[in-house]
């Protein structure tokens, strides 16, 4: 019997906002652990909230797979929707903050929303559709597995790039 999608994108769309929402504070309350950096935000560089979106979308996907196993497209179907989550997230910011300038927080919150929802949406359509049969699921699995660790090592090893420079600090990854 296939899970009910709209069900599951609900749970998964609360599940990412709140995740993403302890996640941006794990790292300060845990004492600047390392190891919670890895998927925590160290910093408030826009790469920092994209990594905040991907790994609630990434466990999520590990809970949602047990239940989606009927799914040949499933893998891939979630690679989508974690790209667009996490691709959205600068789009919007940047653009926002070109078009008006400085945003207040409740505004990049809202962009995270805004962004998760997004993400869920896609992955709605495209299972309703039977989208990405063509697709293998082991280049979405291996495709997700080198973007989470492109945010661990970023975290660490981060480009001097403006998508990683920490606005309040002007620094970038971990800074002490």
């Amino acid at each position: 019997m296939k899970p009910i999608l709209w069900k599951w994108c609900l749970a998964g769309f609360v599940f990412t906002c709140a995740a993403g929402i302890m996640l941006h504070y794990l790292y300060d309350l845990t004492n600047g652990n390392r190891i919670a950096a890895i998927f925590s935000g160290v910093n408030e560089s826009t790469w920092e909230h994209m990594k905040l979106m991907f790994f609630p979308l990434f466990i999520f996907a590990l809970i949602q797979s047990v239940y989606f196993k009927e799914y040949a497209n499933f893998r891939c179907v979630k690679l989508a929707g974690t790209l667009a989550g996490i691709f959205l997230i600068p789009t919007l910011f940047y653009t926002i903050n070109g078009v008006f300038g400085k945003t207040p927080d409740w505004v990049n919150i809202g962009i995270f929303f805004v962004c998760a929802a997004c993400a869920f949406a896609l992955e709605w359509i495209l299972f309703k559709r039977n989208a990405f049969y063509s697709c293998s699921p082991r280049f979405a699995v291996v495709l997700l597995l080198i973007i989470g660790v492109s945010f661990a090592v970023f975290t660490f090893l981060p480009p001097r790039i403006p998508l990683f420079e920490d606005p309040i600090t002007n620094g970038y990854g971990i800074i002490k």
